[in-house]
């Protein structure tokens, strides 16, 4: 499943970085698919959207930083925990219920992002 960003956000931004899909976005940004991904044309969303890799989408969050679903893959692939709530000082980088995922679609997930 994907992480989410909790309320308790401090907004420290120590996360961002760390993400290998650039899927966490500073409170407000829109975000693009494209954005740190090699996806280029049409990608299908978690919803069955389909959007143009470098259309910019609404942002998840206004007030924290956010991760969008659609490209997080809890660092499977790169790295064996997710890196933002490794680097989280207050903890607030937990499991998304709403979006469950098995290992094996997170790394169809980070297929899809780098081609």
């Amino acid at each position: 499943m994907a992480i989410k960003i909790t309320e308790e956000c401090i907004n420290c931004g120590a996360c961002e970085p760390e993400c290998p899909n650039n899927a966490i976005y500073e409170g407000g940004v829109e975000w693009a698919v494209s954005d740190g991904t090699s996806v280029k044309g049409s990608f299908t969303l978690l919803d069955g959207t389909v959007v143009d890799a470098d259309q910019k989408n609404p942002p998840v969050a206004n007030d924290i930083y956010y991760i969008t679903p659609n490209k997080c893959t809890e660092c499977q692939g790169f790295h064996e925990e997710p890196q933002c709530a490794a680097v989280c000082p207050v903890d607030c980088c937990v499991p998304d219920e709403m979006y469950r995922e098995t290992v094996e679609e997170l790394l169809a997930k980070k297929e899809k992002l780098h081609i």
